[in-house]
């Protein structure tokens, strides 16, 4: 389970995320204390097909609980999407819940690992986080050292935030304090961010190799940092997972589904989702639910299956708070 994470895993887990929160670029370069060969990174192309990140969809056993939680802990407010359902709303996009019986899956065997919040004073935001009761999966932790800095201390911070329903949200240091990222996991890294790029328009670099990057024994790279509005994207290999939990991936091959799961899938919006939909299922985009309309026509979305069975919701509107 997430909950029982060691701060063993959470010192490994910290490499990677100093290289996806500093800047969208450096994901995609490995560094110079890795002593890996890798083609140089190529800026993904501009698609003519854009989406924008409309929302993260998650399921929950109280949906009111949850909201009071994200708006009293983060930078986020209380809001009613569409003028009907209670929801969360981050800057540019929506946090929506779904209400469940039973708590839903939280461990790590899906392609989501997890999203999360920057903090521009990050010592502060965690004191400010423990003085409001906030709970931890693994606390503040410094990795200014990682990635060939040797011996630099008090520039990167980075604390594991343990969520309704164990939801794992990241706080760590940034220029903003904002939702700020959402990262995965794919089997193939290069190829899910060309997809993502493809079929959804998102900019970042990828890199041109496969060939696997290593830290203390874990692969990190391949990898790719992707932005789609102001959310960044980051995606690392499964092969983390896998070495991570082998009991768990004894019997398994690729990554489950996202749906039903704490975080069930994402949302992205197209002015006209038919459109959208024709195009995604003409470029050989899975589509897994059809189009169809709620509240008379207010909301119109359906479903599509991205990179390694990730649940992507596609919506016609952008997200704006009413």
């Amino acid at each position: 389970m997430v909950q029982n994470a060691s701060v063993k895993f959470a010192a490994r887990v910290a490499s990677f995320v100093l290289i996806l929160s500093a800047c969208v670029f450096s994901l995609a370069i490995p560094s110079s204390s890795q002593n890996q060969t890798s083609q140089a990174p190529q800026t993904a192309p501009p698609s003519t097909n854009e989406a924008h990140f409309h929302h993260l969809h998650l399921n929950t056993t109280d949906p009111k609980a949850a909201i009071d939680f994200y708006t009293a802990k983060f930078d986020c407010e209380k809001g009613r999407f569409a003028g009907l359902v209670d929801a969360v709303f981050a800057q540019k996009s929506w946090i929506l819940f779904t209400k469940v019986a039973t708590p839903p899956p939280s461990e790590l065997t899906s392609s989501i690992w997890h999203f999360g919040w920057g903090a521009e004073k990050m010592k502060d935001e965690y004191e400010r986080q423990l003085k409001l009761g906030t709970k931890f999966f693994t606390p503040l932790t410094d990795i200014s050292d990682i990635g060939g800095n040797t011996g630099a201390k008090d520039l990167f911070y980075y604390a594991y935030v343990e969520g309704p329903d164990k939801a794992l949200i990241e706080l760590n240091t940034a220029n903003h304090h904002r939702f700020g990222h959402l990262h995965l996991f794919s089997e193939d890294p290069v190829a899910a961010a060309e997809w993502y790029v493809k079929h959804l328009g998102a900019r970042g670099r990828i890199t041109t190799s496969r060939t696997p990057r290593m830290y203390k024994g874990y692969q990190i790279g391949p990898s790719a940092s992707l932005m789609l509005d102001n959310v960044n994207i980051i995606i690392f290999p499964a092969e983390y997972l896998k070495k991570d939990y082998p009991d768990r991936w004894k019997d398994k091959v690729v990554l489950e589904s996202t749906k039903g799961r704490v975080v069930d899938h994402i949302g992205v919006s197209f002015d006209n989702v038919t459109e959208a939909m024709e195009k995604l299922r003409k470029d050989g985009v899975k589509v897994t639910d059809e189009i169809r309309s709620l509240a008379n026509g207010k909301i119109k979305f359906g479903f599509i299956e991205g990179p390694d069975k990730i649940r992507i919701e596609v919506i016609e509107g952008h997200a704006k708070k009413e």
